[in-house]
């Protein structure tokens, strides 16, 4: 018997599902002891990152690749729908839960709660062969990984984040997200990135939330003061050299729709889990593809004619990094060994992700 009590358990832990900069763009509604609404929704409209939706349908993705695994531990199989004809901007899914004999409890289940981003540098030793086997086998058939390891390998990725890193701190469209995004003095958060699990040291956080006060400052502190190369130097290209490899996820074909997106996140989800049961810590490196993605469409995304040409020239770095398959990679990332974060993001708790038409009430 598939009892209410066991769904909201499923939720507990599914909410702790990765999502772009914290943002949670998901509202959950209970309909019966066997049908969850999965209510979705994007930053679009706010922010330069999640450009078209796609990042948000990714994290999406990530949620129930989550749900499914947490359902196992009840023995219960999953099924989702995506409502028809519904906005790429709210997707929708209808989930279905069945109790059946023969669903084993999904052995990636006790690494969803301790899943973390580590921004800091991590270990130089090498990942295995059996580890490499593990993760690519976590995204096939449908994907693939393109490893870059050795130094050579790593100071290219981490030269590619670090120039990536000076079209962030500069685009003026970007710095509302900036600004709103992190929790200053703070350990945890429920809601944003705490400034602790920046991998800044506390000098640089000082001079970063003065900065963030307005974009005037920013100007100034880019302008004469070189502003941004503490930040890129401390979190984009010493922890891009300080890792075991970084990585590409890779479609077999170019990722076009909603559904394209959401799929591609349950196996990212599936490989950030992997890594976490053997003992790796990873950090996303997206930008360099979601800016590549504007360049590649033709999307205008600043009034700035520099930051414009900035990103033509970061587009034809990360195509040269990545191959002549640089439109069918769905992530990007580096992994290694080490300490565990002290500091990281929570969630909202679970009644706060409850739509207000939860037929519980």
């Amino acid at each position: 018997m598939i009892t209410r009590e066991a769904i909201k358990q499923i939720l507990d832990l599914a909410r702790w599902a990765p999502s772009g900069d914290n943002s949670q763009p998901w509202r959950f509604e209970i309909v019966d002891e066997s049908h969850l609404v999965v209510h979705g929704f994007d930053t679009r409209e706010h922010c330069v990152y999640d450009l078209e939706g796609r990042p948000s349908q990714v994290s999406l993705g990530a949620l129930l690749e989550t749900l499914s695994i947490a359902a196992s531990a009840h023995g219960l199989r999953m099924q989702a729908q995506r409502r028809a004809n519904w906005p790429d901007c709210t997707p929708t899914y209808d989930l279905h839960f069945d109790l059946t004999a023969d669903c084993p409890v999904d052995p990636l289940i006790a690494a969803i709660p301790v899943r973390c981003v580590q921004r800091r540098p991590m270990s130089l030793r090498a990942l295995t062969q059996q580890q490499k086997l593990a993760l690519e086998h976590a995204v096939a058939p449908d994907y693939r990984i393109i490893w870059f390891e050795g130094i050579h390998d790593k100071f290219r990725m981490a030269l590619l984040m670090f120039h990536n890193a000076k079209l962030r701190l500069t685009l003026p469209e970007a710095y509302p997200t900036h600004r709103d995004v992190i929790q200053w003095n703070s350990r945890y958060s429920e809601d944003r990135i705490p400034d602790q699990a920046l991998g800044i040291d506390p000098i640089t956080a000082r001079l970063m939330r003065f900065a963030l006060g307005s974009w005037r400052r920013v100007e100034f502190f880019n302008r004469c003061l070189a502003g941004t190369w503490m930040p890129r130097l401390q979190m984009d290209l010493i922890p891009g050299m300080a890792c075991a490899a970084h990585f590409v996820i890779q479609a077999q074909r170019e990722t076009q729709t909603t559904d394209d997106f959401v799929a591609a996140g349950r196996a990212v989800q599936r490989c950030w889990l992997t890594a976490t049961k053997l003992g790796l810590f990873h950090q996303p490196e997206m930008t360099p593809l979601i800016f590549a993605r504007y360049v590649r469409n033709g999307i205008g995304f600043t009034a700035q004619r520099g930051l414009q040409q900035l990103a033509d020239e970061l587009e034809a770095a990360t195509s040269s990094l990545i191959g002549p398959d640089v439109a069918h990679a769905v992530w990007m990332g580096r992994l290694g060994a080490g300490a565990a974060p002290t500091a990281r993001s929570t969630r909202h708790p679970l009644a706060q992700l409850m739509r207000k038409t939860d037929h519980a009430g």
